[in-house]
């Protein structure tokens, strides 16, 4: 096939893009920058910015199917941003590939677009969005995500929407070294009782779970377009204990300090209504966001993607644990 991936350079994007290529698919890499490794390894490279609507379009030429990985994730920042790089993109996209006639998309969401700051636990993707989020991170990617939804049309472009939560691995540029770099600090505090269970998904399985997608939309559409999948490890962990194990990993000392949820959630609104009185544009050290994201239950089920696009875990967690590497 071939296939073009936007986001091709970040933690997931590249994982996809060797994987499809491992298996023999053409790709085609749409970011801002360029990636010589990618190139070495056979991606053809397309640059430039997903906003431009005329740029996606052209982009996407000679193409049999997108899978759009490209966002701004976070915490912080200015709405526009958020909405420039996650809805407008994916409108792009959407765009695009009806005027090329292409006829499969598979979009990167976040179970966070469900979550409203109280558990979860073991929920569906019957779980309804929620009418307000505690930022634009969740808010923008639940409206990219019913956008990618309700293009999908029996005949003409069908589409599917993945929902990967907490990804991790060798080379991760995000979660595990704000983990290890708080953690180091000091400034990282068990937040709430410190037993809560949350799913996370490595990286290879999280790859693993676009391409199966991607299988599924060409052999059997009617089984698996038009739907949202949560997709995890299929292991929830106790939150803390599993830091501490990424903690030791990387030869820093785990949290010890405790906050309660209540304090962290009081403490987040209060940096929030100040960084925004001041304008200030750096992420501040807690939000309401983060407080609940460390103290609540979120794991999920995930049996819809197995049953329906034949996702399975290539790697468990304990073998992604065992080979891991965390720079300290």
């Amino acid at each position: 096939m071939r296939v073009l991936v936007t986001g091709c350079g970040g933690f997931l994007g590249s994982e996809i893009v060797r994987q499809c290529l491992s298996r023999g698919d053409n790709v085609i890499g749409l970011s801002r920058r360029s990636y010589p490794h990618l190139i070495d390894a056979g991606m053809i490279e397309r640059r430039g910015d997903l906003a431009d609507r005329e740029f996606v379009v052209g982009a996407c030429q000679d193409v049999d199917a997108v899978i759009h990985t490209a966002a701004v994730a976070g915490v912080w920042g200015k709405a526009d941003y958020y909405e420039r790089n996650n809805v407008t993109a994916t409108r792009n996209v959407i765009d695009a590939c009806r005027a090329n006639e292409i006829r499969h998309l598979i979009f990167t969401s976040s179970p966070s677009v469900t979550f409203a700051g109280d558990h979860q636990r073991g929920i569906d993707e019957t779980a309804p969005y929620p009418d307000r989020w505690l930022c634009h991170y969740p808010r923008t990617k639940a409206i990219a995500e019913q956008a990618v939804m309700s293009a999908d049309e029996p005949g003409g472009l069908r589409t599917v929407s993945l929902r990967p939560h907490l990804i991790w691995g060798n080379n991760d540029p995000h979660l595990l070294p704000r983990i290890v770099a708080k953690a180091k600090s000091g400034r990282l505090r068990i937040v709430g009782e410190g037993n809560n269970l949350v799913d996370t998904v490595h990286v290879v399985n999280a790859a693993a779970s676009h391409l199966d997608a991607l299988d599924t939309l060409g052999q059997d559409p009617e089984r698996a377009a038009g739907r949202a999948y949560f997709i995890a490890q299929d292991e929830p962990v106790d939150c803390w204990a599993w830091i501490a194990k990424i903690c030791k990993i990387a030869g820093v000392p785990a949290p010890s300090k405790r906050i309660s949820y209540q304090a962290a959630r009081r403490l987040g609104h209060g940096f929030e209504l100040a960084y925004r009185a001041l304008g200030l544009q750096s992420e501040p050290p807690m939000t309401r966001f983060v407080a609940a994201q460390l103290a609540k239950d979120h794991y999920f089920d995930i049996s819809a993607a197995k049953e329906r696009l034949g996702y399975r875990v290539r790697l468990s967690m304990a073998e992604g644990l065992e080979n891991l590497e965390v720079k300290n």
